[in-house]
This record gives C-alpha cells, sequence and structure tokens, in this order.
C-alpha cells in the first residue's frame, strides 16, 4: 500500500495547466486530491477523462473573492497535508500601465487571493495534517524589468509572503516552499515568441512541485537556474539594460 494513500492535497487554482500534472503526479503516488478553481467544469472533464474520479474532489474556489475564503475552508472534507498555491493571471506589460483593472486582478489573484486563503489555512492550528505549502512565483519577480514589472511585482510580493511564512511555520514544522519558473508550454503563453531553448513543459515543472524538498527555492532546469542567479547578482545599470 503506497505510504500516501491517507493523505490530501488541496491545489488552489487547479486548471492550469501545470496544476492538472500536478493532480496525476500526486494522485500516482497514492495522494487524495481537492482540486479547486473558478472553472469547475473543466476541471470535471479532466477528472473523468483521466479517471480520477475515486482520487479527486473538485470545489469551486475563486481567490479574488476572499469573502468566501473562509466558508471554502471550513467546508472542505479533510483538512490537507499539502497545499498548492497554483492560481494566476497575466496582464502584459503595455495593457496593463493603462488598464488598471487587469493589474489589479492580478494584485487580486497573484498575490492578494493567495495571502488570504494561505493566511486561513495557515493559522489553523487545529490541522494537525498539515505538512508543506508550495506556491508558484515566477522569474519576472526576482528583478523589476521594463518589459514585465507589473506582474513581477504582484509574484515578488507573493515570494516575499512565502519566505516570511516558512520563518512563521517553522516552530509546527511545516515546510514552504516556493517554485520560481521561467518559461513554461502553457496556454497563458501560447502565442508568444519564447526561447524554444528555454521553455519547459508543464508536466516537468510538476515534477518539481511534487517533489519539493526543504531547499525554500525551487528553480526548475539548470539553465534557469543560471538565469536566476545571474539576475540575482546582476546591477541595477545592467538590469535596466534588459527587455
Amino acid at each position: 500500500m503506497n505510504q500516501n494513500t491517507n493523505k490530501t492535497v488541496l491545489i488552489l487554482g487547479a486548471n492550469s495547466d501545470v496544476a492538472k500534472h500536478c493532480i496525476l503526479q500526486y494522485v500516482e503516488k497514492g495522494f487524495t486530491i481537492i482540486a479547486a478553481s473558478r472553472n469547475t467544469e473543466s476541471l470535471k472533464e479532466f477528472v473523468q477523462v483521466n479517471n480520477l474520479n475515486s482520487t479527486v474532489t473538485v470545489f469551486y474556489f475563486d481567490s479574488a473573492d476572499f469573502d468566501s475564503h473562509e466558508k471554502f475552508y471550513s467546508q472542505l472534507p479533510t483538512k490537507p497535508h499539502i497545499v498548492v498555491y497554483a492560481a494566476g493571471f497575466l496582464v502584459y506589460n503595455e495593457k496593463a500601465l493603462i488598464d488598471f483593472k487587469g493589474t489589479q486582478q492580478m494584485m487580486l489573484v497573484n498575490y492578494m487571493g493567495a495571502v488570504s486563503i494561505l493566511n486561513i489555512i495557515a493559522t489553523d492550528t487545529s490541522n494537525k495534517n498539515l505538512e508543506r505549502i508550495i506556491g508558484l512565483s515566477s522569474l519576472s519577480g526576482v528583478r523589476g524589468r521594463k518589459s514585465n514589472f507589473v506582474y513581477g511585482s504582484t509574484k515578488a510580493a507573493f515570494t516575499t509572503y512565502l519566505a516570511g511564512l516558512r520563518q512563521e511555520l517553522t516552530s509546527r514544522n511545516i515546510k514552504v516552499n516556493v517554485l520560481v519558473s521561467g518559461y513554461i508550454n502553457t496556454k497563458i503563453n501560447a502565442g508568444l515568441d519564447l526561447n524554444k531553448n528555454l521553455l519547459m513543459e508543464p508536466d516537468y515543472v510538476a515534477k518539481h512541485i511534487v517533489s519539493a524538498g526543504n531547499s525554500f527555492t525551487i528553480v526548475p532546469n539548470f539553465k534557469w537556474k543560471i538565469i536566476y542567479l545571474i539576475l540575482k547578482i546582476l546591477p541595477e545599470s545592467l538590469v535596466a539594460k534588459l527587455p
């Protein structure tokens, strides 16, 4: 019998390409999944097609509807052992600079919604199951660059929040990880002219999430690790010359 048979993973924003591959890989490892998203129809279809009805339960969750978060969490059939926050929203910088509604939605989904629900989960000391929280961030949040600094700022804020949450939960032996990814071949990036040598597949990224260890920052792919390290140490005068 798989050692994870009685453990539950809560995936928030479970309709993303990476999240769906996380579902498949967690199920393969013997976990039970609570998959939460606004688009429950798409998730239910995914569950049906992959014959996951016995291991995956679909719930409606809107990361931007803060008032619903307490009720959502209280109604979960099982309190989770692992939580993955995979919800995300992207508006390209040119539009974000002139359309605050799009910018606001990025803030709500990428940062504020994450803080709202994860605070509820993290402060529930009655949940003795909780072992790990994983948040999906982005390389865009490492340094402010003129091509994507509005979106990047929401990811930077989320990464900083997770770093503090990790310290907060250390005494309860709960791990917190942040996945800092580069380009992923997903629907959110469809149509963009991206360097194919740097493009990662969703199942590859999911594998790094599902196998998360003790290190706080997870950067999939050695090429992106190098880029991540360069971005961290690059002088501001050179960062300003980047696209």
